[in-house]
């Protein structure tokens, strides 16, 4: 792995359970990793005590002053604040790229595709259906790659609900970041909003011109939302779903609303199971500017 290149793990309250530490290495990683808390963990010292030098810790007070949180909330629990520290830590460390990682990932594999033979296939490729990534070398360099040779700010690996619908819609990059983060310390910019911060930051920056991707050929699994204690759990209980999308509404008005997704109840079968909840809705036709083909760019 390049030498100026590392991973963060982002982590609160629960260093005996840093699952995407075992799994990075599990999936062909060897560069360099670092845990990164904030100074009002009460967990640190079992942190510093179980990881050492790997551990990183920022003021959390001071990183919030240059942070816009979209509310006055005095709850100071967010992803929003490690997230804007890591620019300062990653130049702390000598590296110039790094990639930021949330503790709770279980596998990086090749996303669902069809490959040749396939009638709605648009590749020469062999099929492949889920393969396990062995190394992730390679995939970070590749994504730094992009970072390097065009002015993309930022881009992520899918996840699954990137996939919802099949065949990925042929499409290879998504216009939108989650959740993992490829960044460039040339390129800074911050994350805002106390809750859904990824959302808010790849929707607000890309409206004034910013290219934000996601990669659709590989994905990541992570545990369940608020299944694994610590972390931003608490505070996503605290919240719910419905809370959380507003703040994207907050980013973006304009072209944002916050709608029922999940299966409906049907009352002819009394299917007491099912759930909706509320999630952000984007309109990507009024949302960023528009990447037109360069056939179609006219000359003077």
């Amino acid at each position: 792995m390049r030498e100026d290149f590392c991973a963060f793990i982002l982590t609160n309250g629960r260093p005996n359970r840093i699952h995407t530490l075992r799994t990075l290495e599990r999936h062909g990683y060897t560069g360099k990793v670092f845990l990164v808390i904030d100074d009002e963990d009460p967990a640190g010292q079992d942190y510093r005590e179980a990881y050492g030098k790997q551990v990183l810790t920022f003021s959390k007070e001071k990183v919030m002053r240059g942070t816009d949180q979209y509310d006055v909330s005095p709850i100071r629990l967010s992803t929003v604040w490690v997230r804007n520290a890591l620019w300062g830590l990653a130049e702390q460390v000598g590296c110039r790229f790094f990639v930021q990682l949330d503790d709770d990932y279980t596998q990086f594999r090749y996303a669902t595709r069809l490959g040749k033979g396939h009638g709605t296939s648009t590749t020469d490729e062999p099929e492949y259906h889920k393969w396990q990534l062995r190394s992730l070398d390679a995939v970070f360099e590749a994504l730094t790659e992009v970072l390097e040779t065009t002015s993309v700010l930022s881009i992520a690996v899918s996840q699954g609900g990137d996939h919802i619908g099949g065949d990925n819609k042929r499409e290879r990059f998504k216009r939108k970041a989650m959740n993992s983060f490829v960044c460039d310390t040339t390129k800074p910019f911050l994350f805002r909003g106390r809750l859904n911060e990824d959302v808010n930051t790849y929707l607000a920056l890309g409206q004034i011109g910013h290219l934000f991707f996601t990669d659709m050929q590989v994905q990541l699994e992570q545990q369940p939302t608020q299944s694994n204690e610590g972390g931003m759990t608490e505070a996503y209980a605290d919240a719910g779903t419905y809370v959380k999308s507003f703040y994207t509404v907050m980013a973006a008005p304009s072209c944002t609303t916050v709608y029922p997704m999940g299966q409906a109840i049907r009352p002819r079968y009394r299917d007491t199971k099912a759930k909706m909840r509320l999630h952000h809705k984007i309109d990507w036709n009024k949302a960023v500017p528009r990447i037109i083909r360069q056939e179609f760019k006219k000359t003077a």
